[in-house]
């Protein structure tokens, strides 16, 4: 039986058992198989992957693999120096968005706490997602391979075990967008910009205890939610600190 060599690299390592892990490993295969099928029938979803190696050579998910090939693949967004790559994706997403699954409630109220733009409705299939994604250029957040997997996904990012905020500094990193963060600048109940208001104008909607010390407020451009810098947000800013340390 024809055999195929892979090498993964980096975080798609997660995806595989550890004797998998980090080093290269021979696959049997049969018939005509896409190099996109052979990848996510070892349990790594393409949407995690920019870039494939043949022999050296860039490929995209249709090439169809030949015994003996060997076959390196590697992250959204890892670094490398090489020729003329054959990149995955259409185009980069130059303005970063995202939509979270159902099980990442905490994650996406975190990532709009940092500024980010997140959709996030409890209630959204799976096929929702997909869709919303695509017609809104936004990037999958979620903890489902199978999400990650379906044909139509372009973009997405799995999200690793672990606490909240080792998960969000993970994100960050894997994307490289910290610097597009923007603390305290969007509604955390809807999502929507933040824009700053005159205290006197909203006075009435703010607790007696803090309208003598406070004299930043804010108000959301959709909802309508009030916000300024009560004692709560000292506790914010310190998950925002640690985040982006």
């Amino acid at each position: 039986m024809p055999r195929v060599t892979f090498r993964f690299y980096e975080e798609l390592n997660d995806f595989l058992p550890a004797h998998r892990k980090k080093v290269d490993f021979s696959v049997p295969f049969k018939g005509k198989r896409s190099i996109k099928d052979m990848i996510e029938s070892l349990g790594v979803p393409h949407a995690e992957i920019d870039l494939i190696l043949v022999n050296g050579r860039s490929v995209d998910f249709t090439y169809i693999v030949k015994e003996g090939d060997r076959v390196s693949v590697y992250p959204v967004f890892e670094s490398l120096n090489i020729q003329e790559p054959t990149r995955l994706r259409k185009m980069p997403l130059r303005r970063t968005r995202f939509i979270a699954d159902v099980n990442l409630a905490d994650i996406a109220r975190l990532m709009r706490l940092l500024g980010f733009d997140v959709y996030f409705q409890p209630n959204l299939s799976e096929r929702q997602i997909i869709d919303i994604s695509l017609q809104e250029h936004r990037i999958i957040l979620t903890r489902s391979k199978k999400l990650l997997k379906f044909k139509t996904v372009t973009h997405g990012v799995f999200v690793r075990r672990g606490d909240k905020e080792r998960q969000i500094r993970d994100i960050l990193d894997r994307l490289d967008i910290r610097d597009q963060a923007r603390p305290f600048s969007r509604c955390l109940r809807c999502n929507a910009p933040l824009k700053r208001v005159a205290k006197d104008t909203v006075l009435h909607r703010v607790p007696a205890r803090s309208r003598s010390f406070c004299d930043e407020f804010f108000v959301c451009q959709s909802c309508d939610r009030v916000y300024w810098n009560g004692t709560h947000v000292i506790r914010m800013r310190q998950v925002v600190a640690r985040i982006l340390a």
